[in-house]
């Protein structure tokens, strides 16, 4: 599968109104492909950190800078493309098994992690190289 074909930038629908800005995000389908199990945010990082370097084995996500900006590097071992979550209404997709760096956040950045499994460090792969294994395996 394309590299293309495993993630997707998905734009929210704004149902606010002259009171402010409101952006509903639901999964089972409706919005996203997989049902909410896990919730987390990133914040306080800066231009200099890079987070995340890793991929998962079962896990989807969703990624949201519901504040600020930051950049997600999307990595499939052949190919990898650089998103800009510029918009708090901007999602990004990740199916399982992509390698992700979540990198140059602004100093305002509040990075929402939406995800498909509860956390377990065992479906985690931190190295990038066993990940390029695990890749080749499965070809």
């Amino acid at each position: 599968m394309k590299l293309e074909e495993r993630y997707k930038v998905i734009e929210f629908v704004d149902l606010g109104d002259e009171r402010g800005n409101l952006v509903v995000i639901e999964g089972e389908g409706m919005d996203i492909p997989f049902d909410i199990k896990r919730v987390f945010y990133i914040y306080g990082s800066d231009s200099t950190v890079v987070r995340g370097q890793h991929a998962n084995k079962e896990t989807e996500f969703l990624l949201v800078n519901v504040s600020g900006t930051s950049k997600v590097r999307v990595d499939d071992g052949k190919e990898s493309v650089v998103i800009e979550l510029n918009k708090p209404r901007m999602g990004l997709y990740l199916s399982s098994m992509l390698w992700k760096d979540m990198y140059d956040f602004s100093k305002d950045s509040v990075l929402l992690v939406l995800a498909s499994r509860h956390y377990d460090g065992k479906e985690y792969i931190r190295d990038y190289d066993e990940y390029l294994k695990m890749i080749a395996m499965e070809r």
